[in-house]
This record gives C-alpha cells, sequence and structure tokens, in this order.
C-alpha cells in the first residue's frame, strides 16, 4: 500500500481544536469521510489518516466527552454494540490477525467521544504491532478516492450480511 506524510501535527492539533470534525460528520457538513454506518445512535467511517488498511471510527452522534461519565450504561452498552457491530464487520472485509479497539482523544482536542477500530493485518513482525501499528511516524495509508470508496462498499456489505 502506498503511504504519504501524516498530516503536519500541529495543523492536525489546530483544526482539532477549532471546531468538533466528529460532529460536523454526524451532521452530514463533512462529507470527506466515507460512512460504512449509521443509525439515530451513532456514526462509523473510515479514518482519514489510517496507518492500518480498513481503520475506522465509531462515534455517538450526539456530542459526549467523558467515555464513560457521559453515558448512562445503557447508552455506553448501545455504543459498544455499535462498536462490536461494525468491528465484526471490519473483520470480516479484511485481513485481520487482530482487532485494535481504543477509545482515543484528549479535553485539548478531539473531545467528542469516539473509538478507533484498526485491524492489524496477518504477518506484521510483533514490533511493528500495537501502538507502533497505529503510529504516525511511517506515514499513513494512501487511499485514492475509488479505493476508498471500494472499501467502504465492503465493510457496509460485511454490515448487511451480518
Amino acid at each position: 500500500m502506498r503511504r504519504i506524510p501524516a498530516p503536519a501535527l500541529e495543523e492536525y492539533l489546530e483544526r482539532s481544536r477549532r471546531a468538533c470534525y466528529l460532529c460536523e460528520v454526524a451532521s452530514g457538513r463533512d462529507a470527506r469521510h466515507a460512512l460504512v454506518y449509521e443509525d439515530d445512535l451513532a456514526i462509523a467511517f473510515l479514518n482519514r489518516f489510517p496507518t492500518l488498511h480498513g481503520y475506522v471510527i465509531v462515534a455517538p452522534r450526539e456530542h459526549r466527552e467523558q467515555v464513560t461519565g457521559d453515558f448512562s450504561e445503557d447508552e455506553y452498552a448501545a455504543l459498544q454494540r455499535v462498536v462490536h457491530r461494525v468491528g465484526e464487520a471490519v473483520r470480516r472485509a479484511v485481513p485481520t490477525e487482530r482487532l485494535y479497539v481504543l477509545s482515543l482523544g484528549s479535553q485539548q482536542g478531539n473531545r467528542h467521544v469516539h473509538w478507533h477500530l484498526a485491524p492489524l493485518p496477518p504477518g506484521v513482525p510483533f514490533e511493528r504491532q500495537q501502538l507502533a501499528a497505529l503510529s504516525w511516524d511511517d506515514g499513513v495509508i494512501d487511499l485514492t478516492p475509488a479505493e476508498r470508496d471500494e472499501l467502504a462498499e465492503r465493510i457496509r456489505q460485511a454490515l448487511r450480511a451480518g
């Protein structure tokens, strides 16, 4: 897969502090992200700056900032059902040795709660797995619009096949 340099960190940080991109995606005002799942509760879309092929972000539609504290137990469980369902679709759509599921973000930027579903492909040496596999140090995967659309459709098909 082709890789390109990751976005400049300062530019990325400035954008993440200026506006909530997850609220923009959830509202339909930001169409740069290829949606793979949406319902009244949550959205899931391909990461724009993936380090792993098939990397998806899942987020609640409503702006929430604390990964557990801003949800009732039932709301949290409902979101985790979406994470599980989308994660299983990703595993069926792309070769996956291990699916990493993380909630990342910060009060200084990317405050909107979200989960990263990052499929580690088979055969990656141990020293390139886990946090190393998520690092931007080696750049990000460069998908053409057609490749991105095809990948999103494969994940959507896997979701429909359930």
